[in-house]
């Protein structure tokens, strides 16, 4: 298995190459050469498998052995997941009315990035030791990424780790998350800005070859590869498990058609959208809906082929996904295009020079026919809240709200299951349970956080901003550097 950008500049890297990196040397991200398919017998086969070890049959079609041999592979992953708040590591809520939600969010920061961020950063450290060496990661966080990042890698002596999250627009929870960490190798700053405005500097570091090779840099965010990886196996748990497979198995299963499985996703950077149409591609029936709330441009390109930023970020009740720039929509882009990457290329860097991109209408087309969207208001996300609370005694987060508000509001089509993504616990966001008029009892590690010492940095708004909080993050870079030297690192 190698792995390419999808600008066209990149090919023939190696799993190990894609983890240690960001962007693309080109600023694209990167995507392997070929996807596999799974045949019906394959899928039959896993219907039985646990979570974990489904994370591993998933992870090992796309990293080598000789880079990762099987029974470290197995080690690696169940060592990720053993800090989880249940067994299964994800459990389905069967509510009234044919309503499944896939709840993601049982790890130590209650969000789905855990899955994928306690994987990828056991990955990470596994090379570094292996190599005796060390590695920067820095994460520009819109809430959730950045404490699942920090609590995977704290006290890791392989891995200094920079966040980067927007002061205001997070909540206490979230903050807290990460700015309790007090680890050497822990670096948090508040930036006076949106996420998308975070994005700016950071992919800017990114950029610089330079600056990527002397410190080892990296990103744990969606951009990374593996990350976007392991939550194929979201998809792959949720058909296996919803879409009615076991019916269909006996004498004749090997002709028998595979059955469909809707899955309802609350979408902003597109991780897992992304990771769903790769499904498809994998062979999986499925019929993918992305839910976004008033920060719509996954929603207008859909709707009218308008990939266009709005002027600002919108402060909404589902703050995680309160992003104009939903960066993972160029792997999808490149999937549909038919692996173009001049033609990928010349789209984003257009959309990231002017912030808008009207979709050629062949593309347009290609994606109508694998992705549906819709968007939630404010009300919306606190109706849903109250009537999921009313007709089962189960509380949403505002984000999984966004999904759910599909359930009653779009007719459903006979026979055909549907699975809605639950993306974080209602514990983070308890004041939007409050407003909602419900309540919720935080578990103790919650109530915990408001008693920890915390610490942080400050990116202020200035006049030239974006290239005062990339010096800002490029000193304290070097300061990394002056100690490794210093301590023989």
């Amino acid at each position: 298995m190698k792995y390419c950008s999808t600008r066209g500049g990149v090919q023939g890297w190696d799993f190990r190459d894609v983890l240690f990196s960001g962007y693309a040397p080109d600023g694209g991200m990167f995507m392997p050469e070929s996807v596999p398919v799974l045949s019906s017998e394959t899928l039959r086969g896993w219907r039985r498998l646990s979570y974990k070890d489904l994370v591993v049959e998933v992870a090992s079609l796309f990293i080598p052995i000789q880079l990762i041999p099987r029974r470290d592979l197995e080690v690696l992953v169940s060592e990720a997941l053993s800090t989880f708040s249940v067994p299964d590591i994800v459990t389905i809520a069967r509510l009234k009315g044919g309503l499944s939600v896939l709840e993601l969010f049982h790890g130590e920061t209650m969000a789905f990035k855990d899955l994928a961020m306690t994987c990828t950063v056991r990955f990470l450290n596994y090379f570094l030791q292996k190599e005796n060496r060390r590695a920067t990661v820095i994460v520009a966080t819109s809430g959730d990424t950045g404490g699942s990042a920090i609590h995977s890698a704290k006290g890791l002596h392989g891995l200094d780790v920079v966040v980067v999250y927007p002061r205001g627009r997070v909540t206490t929870v979230q903050e807290r998350h990460m700015t309790t960490c007090l680890e050497e190798n822990v670096h948090v700053f508040a930036a006076d800005g949106s996420s998308d405005d975070i994005d700016r500097p950071v992919r800017r570091l990114f950029a610089d070859q330079d600056l990527v090779k002397s410190h080892n840099l990296m990103s744990l965010n969606s951009v990374n590869w593996s990350r976007v990886m392991i939550q194929l196996t979201h998809f792959i748990y949720a058909y296996l498990q919803l879409s009615g497979i076991e019916q269909s198995e006996g004498d004749n299963a090997a002709t028998a058609q595979l059955p469909e499985l809707q899955v309802v996703v609350p979408t902003g950077g597109a991780g897992n959208i992304a990771a769903g149409v790769i499904v498809k591609q994998m062979g999986l029936p499925l019929k993918l809906v992305a839910m976004v709330n008033s920060n719509d441009i996954i929603h207008r390109t859909l709707s009218s082929g308008d990939f266009s930023m709005a002027a600002t970020v919108t402060q909404t009740l589902a703050p995680a996904i309160d992003i104009q720039d939903p960066y993972n929509m160029e792997r999808v882009f490149w999937l549909l295009s038919n692996r173009d990457g001049a033609s990928v290329k010349n789209m984003m860097e257009e959309f990231q020079h002017t912030h808008k991109h009207t979709l050629p209408e062949n593309l347009h087309h290609e994606l109508l026919e694998i992705l549906m969207s819709g968007t939630v208001t404010d009300d919306g996300i606190l109706e849903t809240m109250r009537r999921c609370w009313e007709e089962n005694s189960y509380v949403l987060c505002p984000h999984s709200a966004v999904a759910v508000w599909h359930h009653y509001n779009c007719p459903h089509t006979s026979g055909l299951n549907r699975c809605y993504i639950a993306t974080a616990s209602p514990a983070k966001f308890l004041a939007t349970v409050e407003r909602a008029g419900l309540t919720f009892d935080p578990p103790e590690a919650v109530l915990a956080l408001d008693k920890l010492a915390t610490r942080c940095e400050n990116l202020e708004r200035s006049a030239d901003w974006s290239k005062d909080w990339e010096e800002a993050l490029r000193r304290k870079l070097q300061t990394f550097n002056c100690t490794r030297r210093s301590s023989g690192v």
